[in-house]
């Protein structure tokens, strides 16, 4: 079941949005804010449903932030603003569609529907995040145009932390996807693996970019 992020303030538009989605077979979640999207992204999603005015900043702001960290996902962006020059901006700056309100949520549906199945997108075989870039087929990582050295399971670990971008995995999330195993004994490991991966990627005079999320895991890009 794909699950979509819906970013909008207005309260009757946002319930009826997510209602619309939850009767088409999507789950969706709710976000009143950019802060409260900020953190539902914490967990993965295959689409973003995204209102240009918000009341703690501008959703093309926001949008333009993601994709510089490598976040790829979908974003379909809501306006009122209806004249070319709106549209175009929102596309260049990374929306995959655009809508102008008042819209049809039977069209609202109906584009989610098509954006998820032309998404072929291939999956990235260089991945940037910042200032950091991972070449998965060559085995190699820069950072600032400096190049790491890293043993295998650092680069492992550092190549699933960049392919989920600004978002929190958890230490459970690793320890299946990078060490193939479910063990909660894994952790200690982790945290070591993490501790080593986080000197090397401290470059001098440039700002951290592996950050620990107290409480729920590690997170690549974004503020501290």
């Amino acid at each position: 079941m794909s699950r979509i992020l819906v970013v909008e303030d207005q309260p009757n538009l946002l319930r009826s949005v997510t209602q619309a989605l939850s009767e088409a077979g999507f789950e969706s979640q709710a976000a009143a804010c950019l802060q409260e999207a900020q953190t539902a992204l914490q967990s993965s999603v295959d689409l973003i449903i995204l209102d240009v005015m918000l009341p703690d900043g501008s959703g093309l702001d926001w949008l333009r932030s993601l994709r510089q960290n490598g976040n790829r996902t979908l974003v379909l962006m809501l306006t009122a603003r209806d004249s070319v020059d709106d549209r175009i901006t929102g596309l260049e700056t990374g929306a995959d569609d655009y809508m102008v309100k008042p819209f049809a949520l039977n069209e609202l549906i109906a584009r989610v529907r098509a954006l998820l199945r032309r998404d072929t997108r291939q999956p990235a075989t260089v991945l940037t995040v910042e200032d950091m870039t991972l070449d998965l087929l060559n085995r190699n990582v820069r950072r600032g145009g400096t190049e790491l050295d890293l043993p295998q399971r650092q680069f492992e670990l550092l190549a699933y932390l960049m392919k989920h971008p600004g978002e929190t995995v958890s230490r459970q999330m690793i320890a299946e996807h990078v060490w193939k195993e479910s063990s909660a004994t894994w952790t200690n490991v982790i945290e070591v693996q993490v501790n080593q991966l986080r000197k090397k990627l401290h470059l001098e005079g440039l700002p951290p970019v592996l950050h620990t999320v107290r409480g729920h895991g590690y997170r690549i890009g974004g503020e501290a």
